[in-house]
């Protein structure tokens, strides 16, 4: 069923105009200026709320990219689907800066043996890690309005298995780890919050008593 899905997605549900499409969403280089942007903004503009999410997404996604995706990438080791068949790929030409690429038309190519080596292990995706983790976030920190980020998280995680990059068991089994993960972190950082400001930061905690309010 895996292979099958993926293969679907990856060969036959395809189209000249979602190939830049799905190459561009999970292209991060080309989103880092806007998202860097939107971060700023949040901690300038959004008072104590938009604090709180940036200091959680940031602590959520540090621990999980650099602790938990690479622990599970090591330890399972499982194949990504370019590096074991010969799947479709999208390549996006180079342009600088890079979102200059989108006007570019992308390169179709299939997976050959210098793509073995390539990229690490399949599971769990880090695309889909940090956008699940950054869906979570804003759902919990900004209700209603943060599911929209969820169109973004389906978009990124639908592109990985398009790409050719993961098996769609590895987006569902990531999705729910990533949304987990982020939890885990503000459960935590809930419990810090609630121990530690009222004796550091009582006039704040006084204003504040909960991190998601």
């Amino acid at each position: 069923m895996d292979q099958a899905i993926f293969h679907l997605i990856n060969e036959r549900w395809t189209h000249p105009a979602l190939d830049l499409f799905m190459a561009a969403v999970s292209d991060v280089e080309i989103w880092k200026p806007l998202l860097a942007v939107l971060a700023v903004c949040a901690l300038i503009f959004m008072g104590f709320k938009g604090r709180a999410f940036i200091i959680c997404l940031a602590l959520a996604l540090v621990l999980a990219d650099y602790f938990l995706v690479s622990t599970l990438k090591t330890a399972i080791d499982r194949r990504r689907p370019k590096q074991v068949q010969r799947v479709r790929m999208v390549q996006l030409e180079r342009a600088h800066p890079q979102f200059l690429t989108l006007f570019k038309r992308p390169t179709i190519r299939y997976s050959d043996e210098t793509d073995r080596t390539k990229s690490g292990p399949s599971f769990p995706s880090g695309h889909v890690t940090d956008n699940i983790i950054i869906g979570t976030m804003c759902v919990l920190f900004f209700r209603r309005w943060g599911w929209l980020y969820f169109i973004v998280a389906a978009a990124v995680s639908y592109s990985r298995i398009y790409l050719g990059a993961h098996w769609p068991s590895d987006v569902l089994g990531t999705a729910f780890m990533a949304a987990g993960a982020a939890l885990l972190v503000v459960a935590l950082a809930e419990f810090i919050w609630k121990r530690g400001a009222p004796r550091w930061a009582q006039g704040l905690f006084a204003r504040h008593p909960r991190l998601i309010e």
